[in-house]
């Protein structure tokens, strides 16, 4: 595990995934990581597509909610092409519709809709209570250690994001994952970002699809792959609520209200270390239970 790309290196790296190239006043192009999943995942093609919709709206107006559908797999080795629908620009609020083709084909579409930002009525639910902070909760790399068998492709992919796990992971050994109803886990980007908000946006969209759909397992005390199940993102929302940085701490407290019809509906608050409600997260995806 001492060649995968960690830190500011793997940062600079996601930003460049990030980058989108123009091809056209509305039309951008993207490329996946050199080394990665088999399909591309599924926070990379929300984040990228953000960045398509964010860059044809005045930086003035901030986006403020999202909503998107993956329809097909994609395919890491081959980039990606984003097309801008101009929606609506009113006098407050800005839509836009980003479409991700790949060989002709969709394969994801977002809704996303940018505020210029207003005072107003301001209140939140409270934080989850008792709470470890991020520096008494063990790293990725403690707990990979305890489970080389079920590492995979994940020892060999960058992590630009510090992911520490509250409770067990979905990615243990069968058996070894007691039921939780909510799994929470601490996040940042693991370097410096620039200050632009609209790039902390996209890295926390790409962030939001790492950990969520696990929370329907934890439930049941599921684990991912051989002997659990396997699963797919079928839609995702979110919800920007305040300013934030993502490469600050933020707790992702995550639950499932529902699974059924082999599908599982998860839930998410992003809280920053001081308590602010940053964001919220939805998410329905397809689960199928595997052979060990």
């Amino acid at each position: 595990m001492t060649d995968v790309l960690t830190g500011q290196a793997a940062v600079d790296q996601l930003l460049e995934v990030l980058d989108l190239a123009p091809t056209g006043a509305t039309s951008f192009r993207g490329i996946s990581p050199p080394v990665g999943p088999q399909r591309v995942y599924g926070g990379q093609v929300a984040g990228q597509a953000l960045v398509a919709a964010g860059r044809t709206v005045v930086p003035e107006r901030f986006v403020h909610s999202l909503h998107g559908y993956f329809v097909r797999p994609g395919d890491p080795n081959e980039p990606i092409d984003y097309q801008v629908e101009n929606v609506r620009d009113g006098r407050s609020f800005s839509v836009r519709r980003s479409v991700a083709y790949q060989h002709e084909k969709p394969i994801f579409f977002m809704s996303a809709s940018f505020q210029h930002r207003e005072e107003g009525l301001d209140h939140q639910a409270p934080t989850p209570p008792d709470v470890p902070v991020p520096q008494d909760v063990p790293t990725m790399t403690d707990r990979l250690a305890r489970y080389p068998e079920r590492l995979g492709i994940w020892a060999m992919i960058p992590r630009p994001i510090d992911v520490r796990y509250v409770g067990e992971p979905g990615w243990v050994r069968p058996g070894d994952r007691p039921p939780d109803p909510h799994q929470r886990v601490w996040m940042r980007i693991d370097g410096k970002l620039p200050d632009d908000p609209l790039l902390h946006a996209c890295a926390l969209t790409y962030a939001s699809d790492l950990t969520l759909l696990d929370s329907v397992l934890s439930v049941h005390g599921e684990v991912w792959g051989p002997g659990g199940v396997v699963g797919a993102s079928l839609d995702h929302a979110l919800w920007f609520h305040r300013p934030f940085r993502a490469d600050e701490w933020f707790l992702y407290d995550c639950w499932s209200p529902s699974a059924s019809g082999g599908r599982g509906l998860a839930t998410g608050r992003m809280f920053t270390t001081d308590g602010g409600h940053i964001a919220s997260a939805v998410q329905e995806g397809l689960l199928r239970r595997v052979e060990g």
